[in-house]
């Protein structure tokens, strides 16, 4: 089975629930235990959360698109805004970095921890594109029940 959704929402803080329902309901489609899933979840807002946070400095009125690809080899999700965009990824990726004082700066320490690949486009002015993948394992092997 292979199965893509693509959700797209505005930037308002409540619509981080929303894409941690959707991925929850998407990744429960494939053999990943119910710990892995929330490590997904937390992934996916810390994602969304950057998108308001720093894409649109939370305007409420910014485009966020979501989307997630679930196949043999395991969950493929693509968060993009159309915001401000990253001058410079490697500092932003760095723990504790932020730019805004108020916040911690691990977003993408927590992506990186809890998914197996994280990838990073920005342009400025442009906006962000964050790929995650998840692989799906069962005892140390790559699924099968998901084709």
């Amino acid at each position: 089975m292979k199965n893509t959704v693509k959700m797209e929402f505005l930037s308002v803080p409540d619509n981080v629930g929303l894409a941690r329902v959707a991925i929850a309901a998407i990744a429960g489609q494939a053999p990943f235990s119910l710990s892995e899933i929330d490590e997904i979840k937390v992934a996916v807002s810390e994602a969304v959360s950057n998108a308001i946070i720093h894409g649109y400095h939370s305007r409420p009125d910014g485009w966020i698109s979501m989307t997630a690809i679930l196949d043999k080899q395991g969950l493929n999700v693509i968060i993009e805004d159309f915001g401000a965009g990253i001058a410079d990824i490697e500092q932003a990726r760095q723990p504790s970095y932020s730019s805004d004082p108020e916040r911690m700066g691990l977003g993408f320490v927590f992506m990186e921890s809890f998914m197996h690949e994280l990838h990073v486009e920005s342009t400025v002015g442009k906006g962000t594109r964050v790929e995650m993948q998840r692989f799906s394992r069962i005892q140390g092997e790559l699924s099968r029940d998901v084709q």
